[in-house]
């Protein structure tokens, strides 16, 4: 690590060269609190209404603008947030403790820590950073109330912060933000994600030291190497400025080699699917060349309501992306949901710890009618599209025959009420439990496919969650006990294969999946698909096109004799990164 004080490091996210002005964000609106003038209750809900107008028509205009733009990820998150501000959950609850005596803007920053912190303890990483959007759209009600100005930014800059609220990220002009670098942050925070598809170069995990960094002084983030260089000589700058115009051609030859098939240079294909949370994502996946779906996570349909999503709500939404998907399979995961979710229809008790608890598939078979109205929405929806159905946090093949078991109770019942289904969908599962990874040969049984979602998978393996801070650097999907059980995965699809399911395939649709040197290793190891955020598929789409299938199997003993993570990665750039 560089210790020089004009030298800051962090954890790589988003790829590049940013090359701006710095600008620290900081959250502290205490002088607006200062200056607020408190009326009666009745005159603060009046407030409070007009704040929600405002804000309303705040991400209104975000989502008209990234339509505008065609930045689809920005405008489904946006659209997310719009449908999150007006849900009573949040008004009622802000209007309560009005009620009570608190003043609107504190009743809204206090709305929003609560609602955070149930959050928070969701044992599904992707929606325990949905806690960040629970803030976000509280603090923005709670600086309508108290008139704090919206940010501008008048050149190209980089912005500094512990972290940043996903409207600030959405609100900034694509032209003037080149960078960002977080103390917090995580690969799944919506932040992020509009990171990515916006294609903004990121780092996360940074010291605190960039809090302090002077305004307007000019730096350079390497997202890269993770690092920020700040006030940087002239021959540094230079050297800078090459390397991004070099990497910007590179992605955009990337991005129109993209649409030609994804093959090794001996004629292996590998298919690249896109991992999506609502049908409005498939715009992306499509524009990025993704071939078909590996992770149509079904969460979002059922948050923000009180009341669960009914099957023809359900069937329309896997339906339009299924036909979207056309010719390629549409891989749609049932409901990931855990303990401590605000979800009012599910009466699911505290956990000590939910990531250990009652979640995904163990509390679909708790809750077996709103199970089987999911299920029978998948099958209806197969009958217009190649659909297949992956179970989550699967631990044994007997939890895999009970949901097949319960897929024939809904045959039986869509044939009692004359409607029409899929008759030959495919069902899988997501290996994400050390104890699915090690058994994968038993459980190929019941199967149709694998899906290895390393993200869990790394975390129970290891020990380690990763969005601790603290102990974040620990989390390496190139550890030599994640990377053999992922080996095994990949060989018992070929197990499958060769005792008469010909059609059995293995994929991945976690982080590990988006990572270039990654999907040398795996393509090696014998992977047929990666699905992955769509903008990450031209970098792994240009890695696939360079390879030598023999040569990258040539690696493997090699790389699972390696000692550590870091090794592993050492070796993988070596022969590969070039």
């Amino acid at each position: 690590m560089d210790s020089r004080p004009d030298v800051l490091t962090g954890r790589p996210i988003v790829a590049g060269i940013a090359i701006g002005k710095i600008k620290v964000l900081s959250n502290n609106i205490d002088k607006y609190f200062a200056a607020y003038k408190t009326g009666d209750a009745k005159v603060e809900l009046q407030r409070l209404e007009a704040a929600v107008a405002g804000a309303k028509d705040d991400l209104l205009n975000i989502i008209s603008v990234a339509q505008q733009t065609k930045e689809d990820e920005k405008a489904k998150i946006m659209e997310a947030h719009l449908m999150m501000i007006g849900d009573p959950m949040v008004t009622d609850t802000i209007s309560a403790k009005i009620a009570d005596g608190m003043s609107a803007p504190k009743a809204a920053i206090a709305t929003g820590e609560e609602l955070a912190t149930m959050f928070s303890m969701m044992d599904d990483a992707y929606l325990r950073e949905r806690a960040a959007d629970m803030k976000d759209i509280n603090n923005r009600i709670a600086r309508k109330l108290l008139g704090v100005p919206e940010l501008t930014f008048d050149e190209p800059t980089i912005i500094c912060a512990q972290d940043i609220e996903p409207s600030t990220m959405a609100s900034i002009p694509i032209d003037k933000i080149q960078g960002v670098a977080l103390v917090q942050g995580s690969t799944t925070s919506h932040a992020v994600i509009i990171a990515k598809s916006r294609n903004i170069v990121t780092v996360v995990g940074m010291q605190e030291a960039i809090l302090g960094m002077p305004d307007g002084a000019n730096a350079v983030l390497d997202g890269n190497k993770g690092q920020l260089v700040v006030q940087p000589e002239e021959q540094v700058m230079a050297l800078y400025s090459r390397w991004r115009d070099e990497e910007m051609e590179k992605q955009r030859l990337a991005i129109v080699s993209a649409k030609e098939p994804s093959v090794t240079k001996d004629g292996h294909y590998v298919q690249l699917a896109a991992n999506i949370g609502l049908p409005s994502d498939m715009e992306s996946a499509l524009k990025y060349g993704c071939h078909g779906v590996g992770l149509f996570r079904t969460e979002f349909l059922f948050m923000g309501h009180a009341t669960p999503p009914t099957e023809d709500e359900q069937f329309e939404a896997y339906r339009t992306v299924a036909e979207k998907c056309g010719e390629h399979l549409c891989v749609i995961r049932t409901m990931d949901i855990g303990g401590d979710k605000p979800l009012p229809y599910l009466q699911v008790a505290h956990e000590e710890n939910p990531f250990l608890g009652c979640r995904a598939v163990r509390l679909c078979f708790e809750n077996e009618e709103i199970f089987k109205t999911q299920l029978k929405a998948l099958l209806r929806a197969a009958a217009y599209g190649k659909i297949a159905i992956m179970v989550p946090m699967i631990i044994s093949i007997g939890e895999v025959r009970q949901v097949k078991a319960l897929m024939d109770v809904c045959r039986a019942e869509l044939d009692a009420q004359g409607k029409t289904y899929g008759k030959n969908l495919q069902v899988g599962i997501m290996v994400e439990t050390p104890a699915a990874a090690a058994n994968a040969e038993g459980l190929i049984k019941e199967c149709d496919f694998f899906s290895i979602g390393t993200n869990d998978l790394c975390q129970y393996t290891l020990a380690v969650d990763r969005m601790n801070q603290a102990i974040a650097h620990l989390y390496d999907h190139f550890n030599p006990a994640v990377l053999k059980l992922i080996n095994n995965t990949i060989r018992a699809g070929e197990i499958a294969r060769a005792n008469g399911k010909e059609h059995f395939w293995v994929g991945m649709c976690g982080e590990m999946a988006s990572d270039p040197l990654a999907a040398a290793m795996l393509i090696g190891m014998g992977i047929d698909e990666l699905s992955m955020n769509a903008p990450s598929r031209p970098r792994v789409h240009a890695m696939i096109r360079s390879l030598d299938t023999a040569d990258a199997k040539a690696a493997v003993p090699e790389i699972l004799a390696l000692d550590d993570g870091a090794s592993v990665k050492e070796y993988l750039k070596e022969r590969f990164g070039k």
